[in-house]
């Protein structure tokens, strides 16, 4: 049974029904019934069907919003941006798939030889439960419009959404079983992943739970992409425009509750503007609204579960016993609800706890650096590799030193973020694979190189 918790009340919002046994494989069989005919359906055919689930995520929006308000507490005017990022990203491939799967002539002894891009089947795509609508549709979008169909086992703690999906894509008027929802309880994702009728497999998570998927995968000789945690460095030069640096870092921590991957983690800012940065992010961090994830007005709601509040709590103890202080938040709230207030570390030294794991949660961890080498090296200094920003004036020098910071993408003035029109994936303990972009669709497809003399 999947329990749906509201983390502001702390009450059972309902009980879902967990699939078991020969359940899992009747599900699974669905989807692979239904490849067939979805991949013979012609580009525009699946163009069509795409759009028309972006046209019914949006007329739901409302609804989804607040779903997701009530399940993981995300602030409902985070929630309603949400779905109208995942609407695009159907729209994107919805228009974009049919050419970034163009056959690839190449040449050779043949007298014509090329590339043909061609669908896997049916899919297992595991998801996490910060971002429900949006993670699903960078899953779903470009795996559908390629012409595979997909099973989705969504985090146990949002079975509501999983649900509104389906709905949704049901809504559309989808042809039947191209999506089917998995409600799994975790010790149940392995025979999943082993179904013999599962093609591939795409995970959302933590590296732990991300080396455990691919290892279940590769042993059944099946491809997977991984898009892992991070602990994204922030990089600040002094000649950097600081008020907006200050804006974006602010945003890029506290988003979401802070509960992102790709979320600014170490912010490594030049010692001659430090105290500057310092001073402008804590003004910053005291304006926000901790509260009702329902309140339009609120910044910040509660994180997702319990025993995540409790480990990010640890992280901030444990960095102020090695060194850093604390100059705003810390401490445990006493009110009902998961909340952490909006958390101020400075002085953080590398090798300590906020330094080396990844905090997901609105706790900002600021360390000086005496000029760029040392931000690289420290940048570098971690067994993650996501995403990256790095903040100064001169763009051709940033450019170089984009190439130096090993990581899956990298923003210059600009903040993190995933975009459906652009690639996006990290290195190291982050992952592998790509999502999104022209990368993205061709993960889950076969590359069928054609000889003809």
């Amino acid at each position: 049974m999947l329990i749906a918790t509201n983390p502001y009340t702390e009450s059972k919002i309902a009980e879902y029904p967990s699939l078991k046994g020969s359940q899992i494989h009747e599900h699974i069989q669905l989807a692979h019934d239904a490849f067939p005919a979805w991949r013979d359906q012609p580009f525009s055919e699946r163009a069509k069907i795409l759009k028309d689930i972006a046209a019914e995520l949006r007329k739901q929006k409302d609804h989804l919003a607040l779903l997701m308000a009530d399940e993981m507490g995300k602030p409902i005017k985070e929630g309603g941006p949400e779905v109208e990022k995942a609407a695009t990203c159907f729209e994107h491939y919805a228009d974009k798939g049919e050419s970034y799967l163009d056959t690839e002539y190449l040449e050779s002894d043949a007298s014509e030889s090329y590339v043909s891009y061609e669908p896997l089947g049916a899919l297992l795509g595991i998801l996490p439960w910060n971002a429900p609508l949006w993670l699903a549709a960078r899953y779903l979008a470009p795996a559908l419009m390629a012409g595979n169909t997909c099973t989705l086992k969504h985090d146990p703690h949002v079975p509501g959404c999983a649900q509104a999906i389906i709905d949704v894509i049901s809504g559309a008027g989808a042809p039947e079983n191209i999506v089917v929802n998995l409600p799994l309880e975790t010790p149940d994702v392995e025979a999943a992943i082993r179904d013999p009728h599962i093609m591939a497999v795409s995970f959302t998570g933590s590296a732990g739970g991300g080396a455990k998927v691919a290892s279940m995968a590769a042993s059944e000789i099946k491809h997977s992409v991984l898009e892992l945690g991070g602990s994204d460095p922030f990089i600040v030069m002094s000649d950097a425009d600081l008020e907006k640096a200050m804006d974006v870092a602010t945003l890029s921590r506290i988003i979401n509750a802070g509960q992102s991957c790709i979320a600014a983690k170490r912010i490594l800012v030049e010692k001659s503007v430090y105290e500057q940065f310092v001073e402008g992010v804590k003004s910053r961090l005291e304006k926000l609204k901790m509260g009702d994830p329902t309140d339009i007005n609120t910044d910040i709601g509660p994180i997702a579960r319990k025993d995540l509040q409790e480990n990010l709590h640890r992280q901030v103890q444990e960095s102020i016993k090695q060194g850093a202080t604390c100059l705003l938040g810390g401490e445990m709230p006493k009110d009902k609800g998961y909340f952490y207030p909006p958390t101020l570390l400075t002085d953080v030294k590398p090798g300590t706890c906020a330094f080396l794991e990844e905090t997901f949660g609105p706790v900002m961890a600021i360390t000086p650096v005496a000029d760029i080498e040392e931000a690289i090296t420290l940048a570098n200094d971690t067994e993650y590799g996501l995403g990256a920003a790095l903040w100064m004036k001169d763009q051709a020098k940033a450019k170089l030193i984009a190439k130096r910071l090993y990581t899956g993408q990298v923003s210059i003035n600009g903040i993190v973020k995933t975009d459906p029109r652009l690639p996006s994936g990290g290195v190291k303990r982050s992952g592998f694979g790509r999502e999104l972009g022209p990368h993205g669709i061709k993960e889950f497809v076969n590359a069928k190189q054609v000889w003809v003399k």
